[in-house]
């Protein structure tokens, strides 16, 4: 499966605060990382997930996400040497889902909005509290971001 997918910075919480409700925990790491392929694990609830993702474009990445028990994903996090938490929130614009995350630890304080595409050039309504797109800076994308705990 192709992942599009664009990334905003959020840097001003006054008018997305009030949107944010019925957030989840996540929880993730990597059991390994390139440049350009990845094996996550995430926790989301009492939910767990694999993903393998392939691809040097922080913009297009083959993406491949599969749920497992919960008790192998907790396993297979505790092999990660890192693990990043944050909490996801949707808010729906136009007929897009728009995907806050507010990391936790290390990263607080970071807020960013993802929106999924289906097109590289599809329009969609840019909301007024998405901030710089970081798409293109791939120190945004969440395997390099866990680097930084």
């Amino acid at each position: 499966m192709i992942e599009i997918e664009r990334k905003y910075l959020i840097e001003n919480m006054d008018l997305l605060g009030p949107l944010l409700l019925n957030g989840r925990t996540i929880e993730q790491g990597y059991l390994f990382a390139a440049p350009d392929k990845s094996c996550r694990i995430r926790l989301k609830g009492d939910r767990g997930f694999i993903t393998l993702k392939f691809g040097a474009s922080a913009l297009v990445r083959s993406e491949f996400e599969y749920e497992i028990p919960l008790v192998e994903a907790e396993a297979l996090l505790r092999q990660c040497s890192k693990v990043l938490s944050k909490t996801r929130f949707e808010v729906v614009v136009d007929s897009h889902v728009w995907e806050i995350d507010v990391f936790h630890g290390k990263l607080q304080g970071l807020i960013v909005a993802e929106i999924e595409l289906s097109r590289e050039d599809e329009t969609f309504v840019l909301p007024d509290w998405v901030g710089k797109e970081v798409t293109a800076d791939k120190s945004y994308l969440n395997v390099n971001l866990i680097e930084r705990l």
